[in-house]
């Protein structure tokens, strides 16, 4: 009996120094994931001067208020801080488990605030950068932009890459740039993603289609990023993540985001701006109806849970 007793005592011993062992292994793991996203939340943080306007008390993360976030996808240009490529704007509602995402085509004719003309909303990136992208887009959808993140169109490739390929639906088969894709559910790396987010002229849909498409690309992104899978290259993905973004949101910020947002990325729902092509003064613009600018706006009010506009 004493024998077994020590034999047991023994195998105790064995499994109890395994379990250490594996426990201050995962607490090491641990440490290194949560100081490299710090890092690179630091790498990625940007201070602007931006305060939205129609926005009457302050976000509070604990309460859970819905926040907006702007997307600007920017093609960057040696010698000049690019253009912006892209616009897209996600409303997050913890308490519904839900995100809102709309695409504002770049074509769209409106007042560029602080500039004081009208223009093609993407040229608001150019004239004042992202402050004055937030204030014009802020006041087109008449929606608090709460806060922005700045990708380098670029970097779709490397991200894309970095969690591991995206897997979309396409709605039809195209080829573009040499690369064929086929209709249904397609997995892409980070360069055929980045070919099927910029196709535009061979969508009946045009620009709309493009926008759709780089949704798609997005979506994949953040289901991938959020999965435990895409730890195990988690440097390539903060790498990547840290050379080619920008955001006013801190690293605590990001982790109360994480803690009391993180459902709602199961259920996105894509809005659509729709309007009229018209050459003016020998510019291409986009006239969107203010009936359908109206409709979307309220659409995002009421998941910002904001008044709406009769």
């Amino acid at each position: 009996m004493r024998t077994k007793r020590r034999k047991k005592k023994r195998w105790l011993r064995w499994i109890g120094g395994i379990a250490a062992v594996l426990l201050v292994g995962a607490g090491i793991f641990a440490y290194s994931v949560y100081h490299n996203v710090k890092q690179t939340a630091k790498q990625m943080h940007e201070n602007v001067n931006w305060k939205s306007e129609k926005r009457d008390d302050e976000v509070s993360f604990k309460e859970k208020t819905p926040i907006s976030i702007l997307l600007i996808g920017v093609d960057e240009r040696k010698g000049d801080r690019g253009r912006a490529d892209s616009l897209i704007v996600m409303t997050v509602n913890p308490k519904k488990k839900s995100v809102e995402m709309v695409s504002v085509p770049r074509d769209t004719r409106t007042e560029i605030i602080g500039k004081g003309t009208k223009d093609k909303i993407n040229h608001s990136y150019t004239f004042g950068g992202v402050e004055m992208t937030m204030a014009t887009v802020e006041h087109f959808l008449d929606i608090p932009i709460d806060y922005y993140i700045k990708v380098n169109m670029e970097s779709f490739r490397d991200i894309v890459d970095a969690v591991g390929g995206v897997t979309v639906d396409n709605p039809f088969a195209f080829t573009y740039e040499g690369t064929h894709f086929p209709k249904g559910k397609i997995t892409l790396d980070g360069e055929k993603a980045l070919k099927y987010s910029r196709m535009r002229y061979d969508d009946p849909r045009g620009d709309f289609g493009r926008q759709d498409r780089q949704k798609q690309i997005i979506q994949g992104i953040i289901e991938k990023g959020a999965s435990f899978s895409s730890l195990t290259n988690y440097n390539d993905v903060l790498a990547s993540i840290g050379k080619n973004m920008k955001t006013n949101l801190t690293f605590d910020e990001m982790k109360e985001i994480q803690a009391n947002y993180k459902e709602a990325r199961h259920h996105i729902e894509q809005l659509h701006i729709t309007g009229k092509g018209k050459m003016i003064d020998g510019t291409y613009y986009l006239l969107v109806p203010e009936e359908e600018r109206i409709a979307v706006s309220n659409k995002l009010k009421e998941h910002l849970e904001l008044t709406t506009t009769s």
